[in-house]
């Protein structure tokens, strides 16, 4: 999740200001053995794979986004 929160910088500017909710959240439901110690290389990897999609995710949102209350979508400036 902190890796992936890379993807937020990259796609929205200004990223983390105080009044916004942005946030990311991981879940994993894969159990560790007792003394298990993750590959770092491994980690990176995945580290910045969830950066690329969330970033991506960040764009497609944007670009599928209709208007809404008058204000005009991507969309519908850049069509």
């Amino acid at each position: 999740a902190i890796m992936a929160q890379d993807g937020l910088a990259r796609a929205i500017r200004p990223v983390h200001s105080p009044l916004d909710g942005d946030v990311v959240f991981a879940l994993s439901t894969a159990v560790a053995p007792d003394g298990a110690v993750a590959d770092p290389l491994l980690v990176a990897r995945l580290g910045a794979l969830a950066a690329d999609c969330l970033a991506r995710a960040v764009a497609r949102g944007v670009y599928a986004a209709e208007s809404l209350g008058g204000l005009p979508a991507y969309q519908d400036i850049h069509s």
